[in-house]
């Protein structure tokens, strides 16, 4: 069969090289067109899990509560803040802004409500609310008030009053919100029970208009973040001000992804230019990798681009690395063409390139497919964005092969032969030193290989997931440096929510009383208390207003906690304007229909669902704590309400962005062991359909389980966590790592067939084949090295490590490998 297939190949592609060709620039120009529709992502729902239960909890209460979105520019004036120069100043910034057509409103310490910097009485409040800008209000008393306020302090507002916030409130759309919630609709369907034919296609249109919405909207954002800082610039010499908020972050996130897209290409681009100089020193040895890396680039971002897949920020250096693992095939090719053409140099150009493809695309096919493997192992995560780098990669390498043994074969049957030198550009001795090393001392190698391993396992065992979403950039970017502060100053960056049902609680009221009803007389009082809590006038009970005061004390006392507020926050701002008195149900129903509508909406039913007899306690976490444990935080505070505070399990939901990113974060060790236990199981495979032995499978996995296994165990020791980029390392690592093993095995048998001798065979390789190995291994080494100038730190490790590890992969390839082969003799004379 393998015998047919070469046939037909040398009949097809090396006797028709121009007709491939052209075949080839055909499809470079096809996909070149598609490639405009190339686009990037880095909103929220690229960050979640797949089929995330607390995710359709979470959608659900934003239903309840909508809130519109919202960015943040914070304001630190260079003199006192109620000073008349800094109010002015920030006064005519958000008059600036609100004039912006995509700002709906603003809210800041210049128009929220002051009830005690006035002399006005409470029961005149309704028609005389006094405001910061409104003229003869006393600025120190507003201070103190702002500074003590439940509503205001860390959210508008910093303990040491030196920075204010102003909140800009972003117009919905409304058909982008439709559109989300019917394809969120029609997945929840198709997940559940399946869609019929009709549902399908609707489900397809929807997605469809989905993107261009989503897509537009963001063009927009972008617009905006870029007026805003236009905007803010004037005012940098009178204030330090920061931009924040989601719309900026994920606006910030497509940027850094573009960026490193083109950073990465650029410097893996200038990286292989001199190292292909360095290695063969001709002219088209540089010329044609280039080229490869070239169309198989344009290729897979035309692809990406026809069928609308979306990079994030987890998959912005798949080009680097499809660049790099094309580079390292075309090494191969070109090393093993050289080598045949100095061995038989009066043959003939085709023989030639037929011959070095026939030696090639065995192992050249299968170290594609283990690396494949190792990429696809990670489509088994539930991280989208770690699901898609999985397939996004696998694809790539598919397109890298196929380039690899069209392009490179085909363009050397047209450029004809030229006479090769002896010598693959500069000499390395290092596999000559290798091999002797591996000979000499094979036993100590075998002991430190051993020590390697229960050091790292033991660092495995250290390994946490628990990451501040801060440190994921620079300390030079707006993202850290506006977040930073709103998490130490303004209240903390993560939000939480916390939904609490409210009954009557009949037997805590009168349980004398409740124990002589027969029970339809009770289910009568229940339905009664049901009905009068839907009435705005009955809703509001000492009995209600008593929970939720115990709730955000509970919470307030917790130091991962920074700005806490619900109902109880307005309540205890018109208990303390009456005279710190509280009030009765029916004083508080009374209340409630005086205030103003606006200010209802504003700071009333944010925290209220009357028709749902619910109420709503929203806090932000300290994301910043070094000793923030997420996950231990959420399970604290869901017992504490159940078991301290005695609320059924039922009547009390947690959710909002920390728990869904919690939720990813947990699932990276069992992503972790999940994706390396298929990788491992899917080259086994590989290694027995290639070699058919068992004990070469053994010998072949081990070394190249070294690189993956000393980074997670460094990873460990240096209590660097696991986050949604260097989960991928270990995997990626064997899949790319194995390569070496396929190569040096493959080699290995063919050589030994020819002499039957271990030790002379091994010289011969590591002179061979291990020259190509250190080639390819040292340009991905320094390849990974190049995300090393991202300003996503997560990219950085992902980087630095996966570079360390290939270098760990490359030594064991050289010695471990090899002393195993001398141990074990799998191969018969």
């Amino acid at each position: 069969m393998s015998t047919v297939l070469a046939n037909a190949y040398d009949r097809l592609v090396l006797g028709y090289p121009k007709t491939v060709l052209v075949v080839l620039v055909g499809l470079l120009i096809f996909f070149s067109f598609h490639a405009r529709n190339f686009h990037l992502d880095a909103s929220a729902d690229s960050l979640l899990l797949e089929a995330d239960k607390d995710l359709e909890l979470y959608r659900e209460v934003r239903e309840r509560y909508p809130s519109k979105d919202l960015l943040v520019v914070t304001f630190t004036p260079v003199k006192d803040l109620f000073s008349k120069q800094s109010l002015a100043s920030l006064k005519k910034l958000r008059d600036e802004i609100l004039r912006f057509p995509e700002i709906d409103s603003i809210v800041s310490i210049l128009d929220v409500p002051l009830l005690k910097s006035s002399d006005v009485p409470l029961s005149e409040l309704d028609n005389n609310i006094q405001t910061l800008e409104k003229p003869g209000v006393d600025r120190q008393r507003a201070r103190t008030e702002l500074l003590e306020s439940p509503l205001f302090s860390k959210q508008l507002i910093s303990a040491d009053a030196e920075t204010t916030a102003l909140l800009l409130y972003l117009k919905p759309d409304p058909d982008f919100h439709q559109l989300r919630k019917s394809r969120h609709a029609l997945r929840a369907k198709r997940s559940a029970q399946g869609l019929s034919e009709t549902e399908r296609m609707a489900l397809a249109r929807t997605e469809a208009a989905y993107q261009r919405s989503h897509r537009a909207r963001n063009d927009l954002r972008h617009q905006l973040v870029l007026k805003l800082r236009a905007t803010m610039d004037p005012y940098q010499r009178l204030a330090s001000l920061h931009l924040g908020g989601v719309p900026m972050i994920t606006d910030d996130m497509v940027t850094f992804v573009r960026n490193d897209l083109v950073t990465f290409g650029a410097g893996v681009l200038l990286f292989l230019i001199i190292v292909l100089t360095f290695i063969f020193g001709q002219l088209r040895w540089i010329v044609l990798p280039l080229l490869s890396c070239f169309y198989a680039g344009v290729l897979m971002i035309g692809l990406l681009g026809l069928i609308g897949w979306n990079v994030t920020v987890i998959s912005s250096n798949f080009l680097a690395l499809m660049l790099i693992i094309t580079i390292s095939m075309n090494i191969h090719l070109i090393v093993r063409y050289k080598q045949l053409s100095n061995d038989s140099p009066d043959r003939q150009q085709l023989p030639l390139v037929s011959t070095t493809v026939r030696k090639m695309v065995k192992p050249c096919l299968y170290t594609t497919l283990t690396t494949i493997m190792g990429f696809s192992s990670l489509v088994i995560s539930d991280i989208k964005p770690v699901i898609d780098f999985g397939w996004m990669m696998s694809a790539g390498l598919a397109v890298s092969f196929l380039t690899s043994f069209l392009l490179l074969p085909s363009t050397l049957i047209l450029m004809g032969k030229t006479r090769e030198g002896s010598s693959d550009g500069r000499e390395f001795r290092l596999p000559g030193y290798l091999a002797r090393l591996t000979v000499d001392h094979g036993k100590a190698i075998l002991g430190l290989s051993i020590i390697l391993a229960i050091v790292s396992f033991t660092g495995i065992s250290r390994l946490r997931v628990e990451n501040s979403f801060i440190n994921y950039f620079s300390k030079d970017t707006e993202i850290y440096q506006g977040l930073k502060l709103i998490d130490e100053k303004l209240g903390g960056t993560t939000p939480l929510e916390i939904i609490l049902k409210l009954d009557e609680g009949l037997d805590k009221i009168d349980p004398q009383e409740a124990a002589t009803m027969t029970p339809e007389e009770l289910e009568e009082e229940r339905k009664f208390a049901q009905e009068l809590a839907s009435n705005p006038a009955y809703w509001f009970t000492t009995y209600k207003i008593d929970r939720i005061k115990a709730v955000q004390d509970y919470l307030e006392g917790l130091k991962e906690v920074g700005k806490v507020q619900s109902l109880a926050s307005v309540i205890r701002v018109a208990e303390d304007l009456n005279d710190g008195k509280p009030f009765d149900g029916l004083q508080l129903s009374v209340l409630y229909k005086r205030v103003p509508e606006d200010i209802k909406n504003q700071i009333i039913k944010p925290f209220l669902s009357i028709k749902n007899n619910e109420a709503r306690v929203t806090l932000r976490i300290r994301d910043s704590r070094k000793d923030l444990r997420r996950n231990e935080l959420l399970k604290k505070i869901k017992y504490d309400l159940t078991t301290g505070l005695q609320f059924k399990p039922k009547d009390v939901t947690v959710t909002g962005l920390l728990v869904l990113y919690n939720n990813m974060l947990q699932s990276l060790f069992k992503s972790q062991i999940s994706t390396l236990g298929v990788v491992m199981i899917g080259i086994a495979i590989m290694f027995l359909v290639l070699f058919r032995s068992v004990l070469l499978s053994v010998i072949g996995i081990v070394p190249n389980l070294m690189g993956a296994l000393v980074v997670l165990g460094i990873m460990g020791w240096l209590d660097i966590p696991l986050d949604m980029m260097t989960i991928t390392i270990a995997a990626i690592t064997i899949g790319i790592a194995v390569d070496n093993g396929i190569h040096y095995i493959y080699r290995f048998r063919e050589e030994y067939a020819h002499n039957g001798d271990y030790i002379k065979t091994l010289y011969i390789c590591h002179a061979s084949i291990g020259k190509a190995v250190l080639y390819t291994t040292a340009t991905i080494i320094f390849g990974f090295s190049i995300l090393m100038l991202s300003n996503f730190i997560p990219t950085i490790y992902f980087g630095v490590l996966t570079a360390l590890a290939m270098f760990i992969a490359l030594l064991a390839a050289l010695t471990l490998l090899p002393k195993l082969i001398l141990l074990f003799r799998p191969f018969r004379s």
